[in-house]
């Protein structure tokens, strides 16, 4: 990993050079957790270094997207959490760029940081806001910006491989932890520490799944009465940074033995522990403190077209741009809540190897794939990815969810949307665990049945490897 780690910060040096070379400087990034983490750090070390700068979010980063930026002739361009699929497009145009982004490369360019390039898997080893954050420390004293890239990986998912955060997001989260700006401990994984009623943590949890707690409030609340813990204090519904530590100690041994009773797998169980990240700097009981809380403040903005919320948060602004964020938040969940019962009252059509639901136009197509990752509270079948079509600009968009035990069998959704949406006239990728697409109108079905075939395929080679 060492060699891996000096190899990536001399090409982060050689991309840093080439930027100092400018003054103006126009950013590029993508409109998720990773993306503006992304966008964020960089637009700090430009700001810090007296850069002028300009920045641009786009859903995807594709042709049309790729003529725009064209046009513009700007001195050089930073793409961040996107471009590595496009670098001969990028070529092609005459665009003088810089890319840093963990995506699987698909072509050379002179000035590419990527984890992929250097022996490193961009999956679980390094985020895009990781690769900006190399970047931006080779601008200039930039360690601080650690927390962002540790949000980034968070918000990407990069944790859930391996129960905890490795490879060279780990040497930044060491370096965070050794400037006083992160903490990373063992603690409860369910969402919410920060700012949920304890209650709320497991009626709302989807992984794992706590079957007869998941989904039923009063449940829950019964089930902390009967561990003697109370969930209110002083007319205040209290939260899990609110209880005393043997109060902890004794949800964790009561949520252990419970699940134990329904049957869940232990290995299922495990994952009720494991570690957190916790933002120093921040205010205790804002979602700011919480890197997974963070991450989905911020796809709380640019998701619903207000990106440039979401950077100013990234970038310090914790008055006016953090209210308007959390006021996108309460509206991101609430959209959250009825997607979720959209699928629920439609549900799901099953094949052999996937399933899926068609939302059309009831899903903004920009969170269905989060609703995908939490429909695995509401289906019969959790052995099967969840694959979910909305209606999008120019065509269909395409986002697939699966778990660690369908990649552990194999399923890769990064190759199987690539693949298969190339077939259909389409485009995509991603990660193994999450990946997306689009495709063009009227493909939905033949798509949905090349992916079943494909996706089967994979599960197949996987057994006969053993």
């Amino acid at each position: 990993m060492s060699e891996t780690i000096k190899a990536l910060h001399k090409e982060a040096v050689r991309c840093a050079e080439e930027i100092k070379k400018y003054k103006s400087v126009h950013v590029v990034s993508h409109i998720d957790a990773d993306g503006l983490t992304s966008a964020g750090i960089i637009c700090t070390a430009l700001e810090r270094g007296n850069f002028e700068y300009t920045t641009r979010f786009v859903k995807q980063l594709d042709e049309k997207a790729l003529d725009t930026i064209a046009d513009q002739n700007h001195n050089i361009v930073i793409f961040t959490d996107l471009g590595s699929g496009m670098c001969e497009q990028i070529k092609s145009r005459g665009i003088n760029a810089v890319i840093s982004d963990h995506h699987q490369p698909q072509g050379n360019h002179q000035f590419h940081l990527n984890p992929h390039l250097f022996g490193a898997n961009g999956s679980y080893e390094l985020s895009g806001s990781g690769s900006t954050y190399l970047l931006a420390t080779a601008l200039g004293k930039n360690q601080d910006l650690s927390s962002l890239a540790i949000v980034g990986a968070i918000g990407d998912m990069q944790h859930l491989k391996m129960g905890q955060l490795v490879g060279i997001n780990r040497e930044i989260l060491k370096e965070g932890a050794k400037g006083g700006n992160l903490e990373f401990k063992k603690d409860l994984t369910l969402f919410g520490k920060q700012t949920r009623p304890i209650h709320k943590l497991m009626q709302y949890s989807s992984d794992p799944y706590l079957p007869g707690l998941t989904g039923d409030e009063e449940a829950c609340i019964e089930f902390l009465h009967s561990l003697n813990i109370s969930f209110s204090q002083d007319e205040r519904l209290r939260r899990w940074i609110d209880l005393e530590i043997p109060e902890k100690q004794k949800v964790v041994s009561g949520l252990f033995q419970y699940c134990l009773k329904s049957g869940m797998p232990s290995y299922k169980i495990e994952r009720l522990i494991g570690e957190v990240y916790v933002l120093l700097r921040e205010k205790e009981g804002t979602e700011m403190r919480d890197a997974s809380e963070f991450s989905t403040l911020l796809n709380a903005t640019a998701r619903y077209g207000h990106a440039e919320i979401g950077l100013a948060v990234c970038m310090g602004n914790r008055e006016e741009a953090y209210e308007d964020a959390r006021k996108l938040l309460a509206e991101h969940r609430q959209n959250l809540v009825n997607g979720l019962t959209y699928v629920k009252e439609n549900g799901v059509v099953q094949l052999e190897n996937i399933q899926y639901f068609d939302a059309g136009s009831e899903i903004k197509e920009t969170i269905v794939g989060i609703i995908a990752g939490m429909s695995s509270t509401l289906v019969e079948n959790r052995n099967l990815p969840i694959i979910a079509f909305a209606k999008a600009e120019g065509g269909i968009k395409v986002s697939a969810r699966g778990t660690q035990d369908l990649i552990r069998r194999g399923v890769n959704l990064s190759e199987a949307m690539s693949m298969v949406s190339a077939e259909v006239g389409g485009a995509g990728g991603g990660h193994d665990i999450a990946a997306g697409a689009t495709i063009p109108d009227g493909k939905k079905e033949e798509f949905a049945r090349k992916l079943d075939l494909f996706i089967g395929e994979q599960m197949r080679r996987k057994a006969c490897s053993k």
